[in-house]
C-alpha cells in the first residue's frame, strides 16, 4: 500500500510542475488559479511522500522513497514539457528519461 501512496504522491509532483510552468504562462486570474493548484499539489505530494515512509506495516525507507518520488516528478515533468510545453525531443533525451524510468523500477525491485 505504501508504494501506491508514494506512486500518488509522486503524480502530484508532476501536477506541481505542471501548474508551476502554466503560472509562468497566464496573467491575472488564471494565474491565480494556476499558483493554488501548485500549492494544494505541492502539499498533497509531501504528506504522501511523508505518509510512505512513516505508516503501515513496512514503511518504505527515506532514501528510496525520496528517490522514487522524485524519479517519478522528473519524468513526468520532461512528458508534461514534451506534450504540454512543446519542448524539444531528441534521442539523448529519452534515452537518459528511460535510464531513470529503469533505475525507479530498480529501486522498487530491490527494496524491501
Amino acid at each position: 500500500m505504501n508504494w501506491m501512496i508514494l506512486i500518488i504522491g509522486g503524480l502530484f509532483e508532476t501536477g506541481f510542475a505542471l501548474c508551476l510552468g502554466k503560472a509562468q504562462e497566464t496573467t491575472g486570474k488564471e494565474s491565480y488559479f494556476w499558483w493554488a493548484g501548485f500549492i494544494v499539489s505541492l502539499f498533497i505530494s509531501m504528506f504522501l511522500l511523508y505518509k510512505a515512509i512513516s505508516f503501515g506495516a513496512n514503511p518504505i525507507p527515506v532514501g528510496t522513497a525520496y528517490a522514487v518520488w522524485t524519479g517519478i516528478g522528473a519524468v513526468g515533468a520532461v512528458f508534461m514539457g514534451i506534450f504540454i510545453f512543446n519542448e524539444p525531443v531528441n534521442f539523448w533525451r529519452m534515452f537518459f528519461v528511460f535510464t531513470l524510468i529503469a533505475s525507479v523500477v530498480g529501486l522498487k525491485v530491490v527494496s524491501n
